[in-house]
């Protein structure tokens, strides 16, 4: 059973055409303010994490950049860098999330086109040439083969010098909603948990300012959620990576400070605010009741926050610039510790230098143009902020208490039930859409005729053949005789089921890639064929 605080969730209900014209304090039932909202910087953290927020320390800018080749990566990070971005956020390709080596032949014509192609650590190695991993802040996209990437970026680190406990960064590595949304898992589930585990475990011990694994709820929200769906669905995969955690019998105080969480940012600009709040309490009140921890920074839930790319549109790209501010404006008001802001052309290619530089300089306008940084929590105490981040909270527990009927996370993955939601939900969005209840400036409505009319970047396959030319070179020069030895030892530690990160580290350093590391494992967990479809 979830444990929850005593709100009064009476005036719970979907806000839309029937909502009342306006919100008073009846709206809001027995709210106590003093219980239910604090001061910034005290349970339950509603108002946010930290008591000053913005006034003291800005969120961090943090771009996704990722494409072509190692180099083309780390031309594009520099550039972000030079242009005030304050952290690097990395997209790889799909061969790479889907741990398939760029030689692959599964990979043919997918090399560097959706990210960057990296497939040992030769390659990791050229893309964070000639920056300090000790002064920068990095966040990976990676899931099925995170901790391979982890190892890779641990071997760059010390290679520079940078002692680990001085690494600071994200890493994804949520592979629970792989499972529900985005698809690009390997293994079943549960040896993919224990790969979480064991970076969570590792990372604890060694790495202690690296953020283990991003809980998001974003792709989930991509792929059709409503927001409280995307708030339960998240909350419920960390409750159960917390759990797995204190099963392989860690500390919980020592590990928790360190999970973080990932969350869109839709349309439905007061909503997702109030979903950000929402966010912090229920997390708050399930660290303390639920598992009892002992450390206030474990009862903390830092974010990371993201445009909705799923809101922006082909047709007439440069409106994506106005709906991208207003998303990043409901994200700073709810509060997140990072944000990225989608690039204008995203739905058309990956991103181009100015598109990207145009979404920086939106976080940077937003920062020190705006003036919202000065308040903490300027909407708090809002009768309709209030009642909506009631309303969401208890729609979440609702869900919550469901998967918590159903066994938990993995049960509830074995009867395909986040699948079924995420489609109902998706169903009914795009019903909306085409029944006109749903209005897209540009496409249903305002509409005009001819093409976008921006320059996009393209990838050549120049990139794709010099990728794998590359990668033959390095498989034919490495000392064979390491490479063995280490892929013997990495299949060896999954039978023993003992932690993989001290054998995939080895793996990286005797140039072993992606896919080898991948397919090693995979002899040992199997593979997954998707389960239910419902």
């Amino acid at each position: 059973m979830s444990v929850r605080p005593s709100t009064d969730p009476s005036s719970a209900g979907a806000p839309g055409a029937d909502a009342k014209t306006w919100v008073g304090p009846e709206d809001l039932g027995a709210f106590d303010p003093a219980e239910a909202l604090g001061e910034p910087g005290q349970f339950p953290y509603t108002r946010g994490p930290h008591r000053t927020m913005y006034r003291e320390r800005l969120w961090t800018m943090r771009q996704f950049a990722g494409f072509g080749s190692a180099d083309d990566t780390n031309k594009r990070f520099k550039y972000l860098l030079e242009h005030g971005q304050t952290g690097l956020s990395t997209a790889f390709d799909l061969p790479t999330l889907m741990g398939r080596d760029s030689d692959d032949p599964l990979s043919l014509g997918e090399v560097g086109r959706c990210g960057v192609a990296i497939s040992s650590l030769a390659d990791m190695r050229r893309l964070f040439d000639g920056i300090d991993l000790g002064n920068v802040s990095t966040s990976m996209t990676i899931n099925g083969p995170a901790a391979i990437l982890l190892a890779f970026y641990v071997a760059v680190g010390q290679e520079q010098g940078v002692p680990l406990g001085k690494l600071r960064g994200t890493l994804q590595n949520d592979i629970l909603k792989e499972f529900h949304a985005q698809n690009e898992y390997v293994f079943p589930p549960e040896p993919s948990v224990k790969l979480v585990i064991d970076t969570i475990e590792y990372c604890t011990e060694h790495t202690p300012q690296w953020n283990t694994v991003s809980i998001s709820g974003y792709h989930i929200r991509e792929a059709g959620a409503t927001a409280a769906e995307e708030l339960a669905f998240t909350l419920a995969d960390g409750i159960a990576y917390v759990q797995a955690s204190i099963e392989r019998g860690l500390d919980i105080d020592a590990f928790a400070p360190r999970l973080s969480f990932f969350f869109d940012v839709h349309n439905d600009f007061f909503e997702e605010i109030a979903k950000l709040r929402a966010a912090r309490r229920i997390w708050a009140h399930v660290m303390r009741d639920r598992f009892e921890v002992k450390s206030e920074r474990s009862l903390l839930l830092r974010m990371h926050c993201q445009t909705a790319g799923v809101t922006l549109t082909e047709q007439q790209p440069t409106n994506n610039i106005m709906r991208v501010a207003y998303q990043a404006l409901a994200g700073v008001l709810g509060g997140t510790q990072s944000l990225h802001t989608n690039s204008m052309d995203e739905t058309l290619a990956l991103p181009s230098a100015q598109a990207a530089k145009i979404a920086l300089r939106t976080q940077q306008i937003l920062a020190y143009e705006s003036n919202v940084t000065q308040t903490v929590d300027p909407l708090g105490g809002s009768y309709f902020v209030e009642k909506l981040t009631n309303e969401i909270e208890a729609k979440a527990y609702a869900i919550i208490d469901q998967i918590d009927a159903m066994g938990g996370v993995l049960k509830a993955i074995d009867r395909g039930f986040f699948r079924r939601a995420i489609a109902e939900s998706a169903h009914a969005q795009q019903r909306a859409m085409e029944d006109g209840k749903s209005k897209v400036v540009g496409v249903t409505d305002f509409v005009e005729e001819g093409p976008p009319g921006i320059d996009i970047l393209q990838v050549d396959q120049e990139t794709e053949d010099a990728q794998v030319d590359g990668l033959k070179k390095l498989k034919a020069a490495r000392n064979q005789a390491r490479h063995a030895a280490a892929l013997e030892r990495l299949r060896d530690d999954a039978k023993r089921n003992v932690n993989l990160m001290p054998a995939l580290i080895e793996g990286a350093k005797a140039d072993a890639t992606v896919g080898e590391m991948m397919a090693t494992m995979k002899s040992v967990f199997g593979s997954y064929d998707g389960g239910p479809e419902w």
